[in-house]
């Protein structure tokens, strides 16, 4: 089917969320601590559904099973990737994430977790905790025994319009008044090295995951460069933020009427501001800032119209 499929995402409810997923995207959601909304997700603990056309009220992961042509077939258990939108109202816990072959031997078959994050918006000197400073795993533990946070975490002040490639295995959070999208592998394993002391509404501290942190972080820390690359086409402008074992992600600014060939397993778009229209052989398909949708395979040669900035990923 050459046709674009349109998504409804899961919102998800966090200690650190707020209200910015309404207030920036007009979404309808039923909590002021909300964190994430899992916009294109085929992971148990949060479905998309399709919204539109002949798979309309099917969930992505049953799309993934029952129609793998539609993603060129790509050699995958599972939907491999996982879009979101994280509103960071609050500091997020200091956290690291698992390789593959480390989730799969101790989450159940779960895969690992490298992800990259847009910053769509953020408040003015808003920063990340990215990476840390520790030169060997005895530093590290020490620090952490010691609790000398500030010797420990690296912090990095963020703009709207960064980019970061965040690997399995990098220490990492969010800090309060950072608005991002993230694309990541498809996965829901997070070890907490650091929460702050917080308690939840029943005054309870969250699990922290000392043990499997030491495990599986990178020592020393590592960072990966991003450098952007910039091609104009006719109508607008693709920014190719990075290109990796695990995706690709890119950013389309459409001014006017550009033309695409949709080459890949499949795309995934998510757009972040501006309106349009989508129009392929089999009809047009109309997007606003918040709708989320798949290109999928064999789509050939499609234009967008409009002005929009969309993040653009595939696997």
């Amino acid at each position: 089917m050459k046709t674009a499929i349109f998504l409804l995402p899961v919102f998800q409810e966090r200690i650190w969320g707020g209200k910015k997923l309404e207030t920036e995207f007009q979404y309808d959601i039923e909590s002021d601590l909300t964190g994430e909304c899992w916009a294109v997700s085929a992971h148990p603990n949060g479905q998309s559904i399709v919204n539109n056309g002949p798979y309309r009220g099917k969930s992505l992961s049953k799309l993934w099973s029952d129609n793998s042509e539609l993603f060129g077939n790509v050699k995958s258990e599972v939907f491999p990737l996982l879009t979101k939108i994280l509103d960071a109202n609050n500091d997020l816990s200091v956290q690291v994430h698992p390789h593959d072959e480390y989730a799969k031997k101790n989450e159940n078959g779960e895969l690992g977790k490298t992800e990259c994050w847009y910053v769509i918006n953020c408040e003015e000197n808003a920063e990340i905790i990215f990476g840390h400073r520790a030169t060997s795993t005895e530093q590290f533990v020490e620090l952490i025994n010691n609790g000398e946070w500030d010797s420990l975490l690296r912090r990095v002040k963020v703009k709207p319009g960064d980019f970061f490639y965040v690997p399995s295995g990098t220490i990492h959070a969010l800090c309060s008044g950072v608005l991002i999208l993230e694309t990541q592998q498809s996965s829901d394993t997070t070890y907490r090295v650091y929460d702050y002391e917080r308690v939840d509404k029943q005054g309870n501290k969250r699990d922290l995951h000392i043990n499997k942190s030491i495990d599986v972080t990178t020592i020393p820390h590592s960072d990966i460069s991003v450098i952007p690359t910039t091609e104009e086409i006719g109508g607008g402008t693709i920014t190719t933020f990075v290109q990796s074992e695990y995706f690709s992600v890119y950013k389309w600014d459409i001014e006017r009427v550009a033309t695409f060939t949709q080459d890949k397993p499949f795309l995934i778009g998510s757009v972040i501001s501006g309106t349009g229209v989508i129009m392929t052989e089999e009809g047009s398909y109309s997007f606003e800032k918040g709708s989320h949708f798949i290109l999928p395979n064999g789509l050939g040669e499609f234009h967008i119209k409009g002005s929009a900035e969309m993040i653009i990923s595939h696997p």
